[in-house]
């Protein structure tokens, strides 16, 4: 958890140019209506997609 909020994946900030595979990701989570943001945690330098802490995060069933 950070600063409330959850974790749902990271992303190393030196992808290749013009790739945002945090933005997309989030987007996705966004379209599968999860309140999804994207921020930046300088400390690791990565791009971390997270959602608020009280936003339940439901896992895809496994047959």
């Amino acid at each position: 958890m950070v600063n409330g909020r959850t974790v749902l994946e990271r992303f190393p900030a030196g992808g290749p140019r013009g790739s945002w595979p945090a933005e997309e990701f989030a987007h996705a989570r966004r379209m599968e209506g999860t309140p999804a943001e994207v921020v930046m945690d300088l400390a690791t330098d990565a791009f971390l997609v997270v959602v608020p802490a009280d936003t339940a995060v439901s896992s895809p069933s496994v047959p």
